[in-house]
This record gives C-alpha cells, sequence and structure tokens, in this order.
C-alpha cells in the first residue's frame, strides 16, 4: 500500500489533496444553490433554470471531487505515502491511519449520496448526504487538522511539510 521509502508526497498527490479541499470547503460551504433546490422539490414548487444552475454548480463540484478521489487512491497505491514520524505515538499511528481511511470512505459516499439523490431521487441517501456523512466529514477535517497542528507545534515533526 505505501513504500516505507518514501519521504514525502508527490507534486500530483499533494495537487490533488489541496485541489481536494478547496472543492470540498467549496461545497461544504455554499450549498445554498442545492438545499434551494431540494427545499422547491420538496414543496412542488417551480424551479427556474437559475436554480437548476445553482444546484448543477454543487452536484458538478461534488462528481469532480469523486473523479479527483479515484484519482487520488490510484496514486496513492502506485507511488505509496511516506511512513507516519518514527516518534509517533503509535495510538496516533492508529487514529491517522483510520482517519485518512475514513476520508477516503467518505470522499466517495458524499458524492455517491449527492448522486443518488440529485439525479435519481433516492431520499434516503439524500438524508445520509446532508446528514450524518456531512457531520462526519466536518468531525474528520477537524481532526485531521488538530492532527497537523500536533505534529507541527506540540511534537514539531514538521509534518505540515510534506503536504505543502
Amino acid at each position: 500500500m505505501g513504500s516505507t521509502s518514501v519521504t514525502g508526497y508527490s507534486i500530483p498527490q499533494k495537487a490533488l489533496h489541496w485541489m481536494m479541499a478547496l472543492l470540498i470547503f467549496f461545497n461544504l460551504i455554499f450549498s445554498d444553490g442545492m438545499e434551494h433546490w431540494n427545499r422547491l422539490m420538496r414543496r412542488g414548487e417551480p424551479i427556474t433554470p437559475d436554480d437548476i444552475f445553482s444546484a448543477n454548480i454543487h452536484a458538478y463540484v461534488g462528481i469532480a471531487i469523486l473523479v479527483l478521489c479515484l484519482v487520488r487512491l490510484c496514486l496513492r497505491v502506485v507511488q505509496g505515502v511516506p511512513a507516519a514520524p518514527a516518534d509517533e505515538p503509535p495510538i496516533a499511528k492508529l487514529v491517522a491511519k483510520v482517519t485518512h481511511w475514513a476520508f477516503y470512505a467518505i470522499f466517495l459516499a458524499m458524492p455517491l449520496s449527492g448522486i443518488g439523490k440529485y439525479y435519481f431521487g433516492n431520499d434516503i441517501a439524500g438524508e445520509l448526504h446532508g446528514g450524518p456523512i456531512k457531520t462526519l466529514l466536518w468531525a474528520l477535517i477537524g481532526l485531521h487538522i488538530l492532527g497537523v497542528l500536533v505534529h507541527q507545534f506540540l511534537w514539531r515533526t514538521n509534518l505540515l511539510r510534506r503536504m505543502a
């Protein structure tokens, strides 16, 4: 899965990480167009071309995240990933590994559930998309940032350098 000789992420891996981060934050923060479309659909109210355009932006960004995730997984398998810092506590290594794989699961589940709702009208997928999956994604983002800050400022491992 990852070579222990890898000391840093490749330029494509770094680019994918930051592109996905930007797209994910965009969709998390600017989801109003999709939410408005969804409210109109639930109420049976008329939907304008502008409503569809706004919802489509959210959908297309989500599909882009899904595609980038698949490319990123392929690169992870082919190029490997850097090993955890040697002096990192075993529990922190486990949390990091679980968190990273949970991110990949959510990077797949979030767009797929959104596609299920938007394109196929599956209400359960929509509830999962806007509820527990979204909440878990925010929690993982917080945990991820906290982990980087602990490494950078408490343990002083300069972990951030590998992805910057």
